[in-house]
This record gives C-alpha cells, sequence and structure tokens, in this order.
C-alpha cells in the first residue's frame, strides 16, 4: 500500500522485529549442554520454567545477523565467544519477533555474568525509576532441561542444534 504522506509504499506495512541470538554449547560425557540467560527485572523475578532464553537482541537491515548475536551476547553476557558459528533456523516467537540463531562451541563462565542494564518505572504509576540488568544470570544446562526452562517458542532452536550435532540428548 503507498502512503503518499510518507513518501514511500512500505510506511504502513507493519515491520517484523527481528533478535539474534547467540547459543553457546559445550560437549561432555553425559551429551549437550547450552548457555541459557535469565532475564531481570521485577517482572521475571519468580519466574523460571518457561523463562529462560538464548542471549538475544533486536537488529535491523544496518547490521549483519551474526555480528549482532556477537554483540548481543557481550552487552547481556559481558563476555565474548568465538569459533565456527552454525547457523541454526529462524523461529517466530509468541509476539511475532523472527529470532536468527547461530550456535556456536565455547566457553562461558556462569559465574562473570555481567549484564547491561536497562530503567523501568518501579514500582509501577510510581513516577520513579529503577534500573534492572537485562539478565539476572545465566547457567549451563543438559538440552532436556534446557528444554523446560527456555521459552517454549525457542525450544525448536535446542532440538536442531542436537540434530545438527547427532545427538538428541
Amino acid at each position: 500500500m503507498i502512503d503518499a504522506s510518507a513518501g514511500c509504499w512500505h510506511s504502513r506495512a507493519k515491520v517484523m522485529k527481528r533478535s539474534a541470538a547467540l547459543l553457546v554449547y559445550r560437549q561432555g560425557p553425559d551429551g549437550i549442554q547450552v548457555f541459557l540467560v535469565h532475564p531481570g527485572g521485577p517482572f521475571w523475578a519468580r519466574k523460571d520454567l518457561g523463562a529462560w532464553s538464548i542471549p538475544k537482541g533486536e537488529f535491523d537491515d544496518s547490521e549483519d545477523g551474526l555480528a549482532a548475536a556477537k554483540r548481543e551476547f557481550r552487552e547481556e553476557v559481558g563476555q565474548s565467544v568465538d569459533g565456527d558459528f552454525l547457523a541454526l533456523a529462524p523461529v517466530k516467537q509468541k509476539g511475532g519477533k523472527m529470532v536468527h540463531a547461530w550456535a556456536v562451541e565455547g566457553a562461558v563462565d556462569e559465574s562473570a555474568v555481567k549484564s547491561n542494564e536497562f530503567e523501568l518505572e518501579w514500582p509501577p504509576r510510581s513516577g520513579r525509576t529503577a534500573r534492572f540488568p537485562e539478565v539476572d544470570r545465566g547457567q549451563w544446562f543438559a538440552v532436556e532441561e534446557a528444554k523446560r526452562r527456555i521459552l517454549p517458542a525457542q525450544a525448536p532452536i535446542l532440538d536442531e542444534l542436537a540434530a545438527k550435532l547427532g545427538t538428541g540428548k
């Protein structure tokens, strides 16, 4: 549809938001483990099962997806990971956002997670703002346990990683 007031054909089109994610894994004697993060802030404080996520964040057409995934990982975890990155199939989250993920074998120190922060009016309608970490902790999980903990829409990413690595563990 053309919107003459904006001067471009796509101005009324809903732009699908995209996130870039980095799924760090390690292989051990008991199978694959993946590193997930728990969201910070008061809304998520008492939620556990179905609340964890792959470290991720939004990106647009001006940024390469893998570069965005690496940047977001550094911002949310405070650590960098490098290696051979394996592109995984994008998944659509409940709110419509597409998550583009890359897997990489690497090491992350869960005791050294240091996240960036965001501001939020807290308590609601109080007029006061508080700062919260975007991620309040990170942890290694076996794939089956990670599937219980992760946001349900991201579980297919874990399944694909296990299939590509040749193990369902």
